[in-house]
């Protein structure tokens, strides 16, 4: 099993560097500027490039596909067809059809935003006639003639041709670093590490009243099936299957909080304000799980090896507990590791609506404000703890059925 074990993590190293590129595409490719999207388009520029610069989303995005040269905020790239742009009103240039003109014999200082940085290189492309461009790029120059200029561009050069975006990404990745908040300027690092421990306290006795629960009822079912006992539970799982969950969450709130006062319906303050989100996380999905697992109860209740230990004398409690629920475990093995992610991220609607500080909580809010760096970590350590659920998906199959061998 070792061995198995071993080649398995082996496997998940380039699932993982694929989930890693495919949130790192998501974010930062697909997704737009982040800076624009956390800062506002009325943000100034140098805020912007600022933010750039600590996140590293001023680099190119691959190593060596882009070049070495990137854009930079500092002077947005103008074709002059429709207006001069930043060079109107500047002594000596005017603008006629699509093009600026630079009286002649003059140096024009390059209107950026704000100043160049010292420690790089820049370079300027040019589509004019007449014009030189100073060593530093920060001024034009003219001759004996007038200068026309088409277009320009501004192009920062990087010192490094392999630092890139995603270089910048995996090297925070391998410190364990998520980056910072754009909202609360803290480590997303530390906001995971306080949001788990609300997550897990409201997620995991959901977890495991709502199987436990299930699971013996579904046992109930297959006990008395075809009696009125198993079409009460059928017609009641169909009946809670049927609501919606924010229903569950709103009338539990109302009925229960609000008007007879049993359990706070907001805050985080003790073991006591998570008895109600408990009650409806379990109450909302014991409908479902018991529908799935009574089905599989009866599946193997009809099996060959059920009536062969009937005729041993085995009796039906015997039956359901050392034969039935033994044989049921596969499935139920599939349906509970595929859940175990889940807990990572808690209940966003129950951890939303009852205020509690968990990383489903945490999430909606990181959404809410675009918070790219948060919305990314959450997403991609959720995607690592479901790789990892599948590899104890099958080491679990193993030890419950002897017939599955790890190889």
């Amino acid at each position: 099993m070792l061995r198995y074990i071993l080649k398995r993590m082996l496997q998940m190293i380039p699932t993982v560097f694929g989930v890693i590129l495919i949130t790192f595409i998501l974010f930062n490719v697909v997704g737009g500027s982040p800076a624009l999207q956390v800062l506002g388009p009325h943000a100034q520029p140098q805020t912007l490039e600022q933010f750039d610069e600590q996140r590293g989303f001023n680099k190119p995005l691959f190593p060596l596909i882009q070049g070495r040269e990137v854009t930079t905020r500092a002077y947005a790239d103008s074709d002059f067809e429709r207006s001069a742009g930043d060079w109107q009103g500047m002594d000596g240039v005017t603008w006629t059809n699509g093009t600026i003109t630079l009286a002649a014999g003059g140096e024009y200082a390059l209107p950026v935003k704000f100043d160049l940085r010292p420690d790089c290189k820049y370079r300027i492309e040019l589509d004019a006639t007449g014009v030189a461009v100073s060593d530093d790029c920060k001024t034009l120059k003219t001759g004996d003639i007038p200068g026309e200029i088409r277009s320009i561009k501004l192009r920062r050069l990087m010192n490094n041709p392999f630092d890139s975006q995603f270089l910048f990404y995996l090297k925070q990745l391998a410190h364990l670093d998520f980056g910072v908040s754009s909202s609360t300027n803290q480590r997303v690092s530390k906001l995971l590490a306080d949001g788990i421990g609300p997550s897990l306290m409201l997620a995991v006795p959901i977890f495991f009243i709502g199987l436990i629960t299930s699971v013996m009822l579904s046992l109930f079912c297959a006990f008395w099936r075809d009696t009125w006992v198993d079409r009460f539970f059928v017609v009641f799982s169909v009946a809670l299957m049927s609501v919606n969950y924010l229903v569950w969450i709103v009338g539990g709130q109302y009925l229960l909080g609000f008007k007879l006062g049993w359990f706070p319906v907001w805050g985080f303050e003790s073991v006591r304000y998570l008895a109600l989100p408990v009650l409806i996380g379990v109450f909302s999905g014991l409908g479902a799980d018991l529908r799935f697992y009574r089905t599989i109860m009866l599946d193997e209740a009809h099996r060959d090896y059920v009536r062969t230990a009937r005729a041993k004398g085995v009796s039906r409690t015997g039956v359901l507990f050392k034969h039935v629920l033994k044989n049921a475990m596969i499935p139920i093995i599939t349906n509970t590791v595929i859940a175990i992610p889940f807990l990572y991220t808690g209940n966003l609607l129950l951890e939303s609506f009852f205020g509690i500080p968990g990383l489903g909580y945490l999430g909606i809010n990181a959404i809410n404000s675009s918070d790219v760096d948060v919305v990314r970590a959450i997403v991609l350590v959720g995607a690592i703890v479901f790789v990892i659920a599948n590899l104890l998906t099958d080491i679990c199959y193993a030890l419950v059925d002897p017939r599955v061998k790890l190889k």
